[in-house]
């Protein structure tokens, strides 16, 4: 049988009579993950636009055409109708 956790950190103060409820604000699995159709295309762009991305990519812990595809998304979504 595992260990009991007693936890003893809590303030000693809680009005549990008084406590809110808060409602799950959380959208269910399904929702979080969504993936959109890509379209494959060959594309030709500075030596220097990429080493940027891949620069700024590696600091936040991401892939550099993701943060391409999401620029080129983010600037869509600004200038449709």
């Amino acid at each position: 049988m595992k260990k009991k956790i007693k936890y003893t950190d809590e303030p000693d103060d809680v009005d549990l009579d008084n406590a809110k409820i808060i409602k799950d604000f959380l959208p269910p699995p399904d929702q979080l993950v969504f993936k959109e159709k890509n379209v494959k295309i060959t594309l030709s762009v500075s030596e220097s636009s990429v080493d940027f991305f891949k620069r700024e990519a590696e600091k936040n812990g991401v892939k550099y055409q993701q943060m391409i595809r999401s620029l080129l998304d983010k600037y869509v979504s600004a200038h449709s109708a």
